[in-house]
Order: structure tokens, then sequence, then C-alpha cells
């Protein structure tokens, strides 16, 4: 079974626990980090956990997740909405991909309502809080299973 993940957070993220706790929840990005650690390894997966307020950082990433990573699971953040690079960065994996988002991107503001990455990912979760971490990762490891 493929087993190498990377969950790739976006900007602002490092912020978790203090900007807008109504809609991003009380949970630190440290606390995150751990809860998807604990989980991934009880999965029997292997995870790298990233974070970068910088676009350019970010398509670095993903393009050198290509060879070291069975799947990616993605919170772009606000670049969802705006970074046709990550797209494109994105699209060039081809391995399975889950987009994330902590608060519902649907429910927002219009500018939030588009996302630019949605329709080449293998599949999104949105609006579930940080607990969408720990099933974007069940849903990882049940894809990498198949």
């Amino acid at each position: 079974m493929n087993n190498k993940i990377i969950i790739i957070n976006g900007p602002n993220l490092n912020l978790l626990g203090e900007r807008e706790q109504s809609q991003y929840g009380s949970v630190t990005f440290d606390e995150l980090k751990d809860i998807c650690l604990k989980k991934s390894k009880e999965l029997g997966l292997e995870v790298n956990f990233s974070q970068s307020n910088i676009e350019g950082e970010l398509v670095n990433i993903i393009q050198e997740s290509r060879n070291k990573f069975d799947g990616i699971i993605i919170n772009a953040a606000a670049f969802t909405h705006t970074s046709v690079a990550i797209r494109d960065a994105l699209d060039i994996f081809k391995k399975p991909i889950i987009e994330l988002h902590i608060s519902n991107i649907y429910k927002r503001e219009e500018f939030r309502q588009k996302s630019l990455i949605s329709d080449i990912v293998t599949g999104g979760i949105f609006g579930l809080g940080s607990d969408g971490y720990i099933l974007a990762i069940i849903s990882m490891q049940k894809l990498l299973k198949k």
C-alpha cells in the first residue's frame, strides 16, 4: 500500500486558535498538527505537515511532492480563490488530492465561494472544523488502498 501523504496548509493557518474562532475554532496550528500526526500513525500513514503564507513556496511544495508522496491533503486557504499557479501545480500531481477547508466556504462571502481547485481534486471536505482534517486523513488512507 502507498502510505506517504503530505498535508499542505496555506496562508494564515499558522494562526489557528488566534484568528476568528467563530469560523476556525480554538484548536491551534500545533495542536492540529499533533492530532493529524497521531491519526496518521494509527492508520499506518507517513505524513508530512507543512504550512506557508507564500504562494510560490506552496507551488514548490506541491511540485516536489510528485516524487515523494502518494497523496495530498490541501487547505489552500485564501489561495483557493485566487491562485491559478497552485491549481496548475496540483493538476500536474496526478495522484489523489483532497481539498479541505475548516469553514464552509460556500456559506461565506461571495468571493470565498469560488474554488479554483475543486474541479481538479479527488474530493473535498468543507465546514467540519478541524475534524475535517481527520476525515481527510481517513479518506486518503482509503483512496490509497484502492
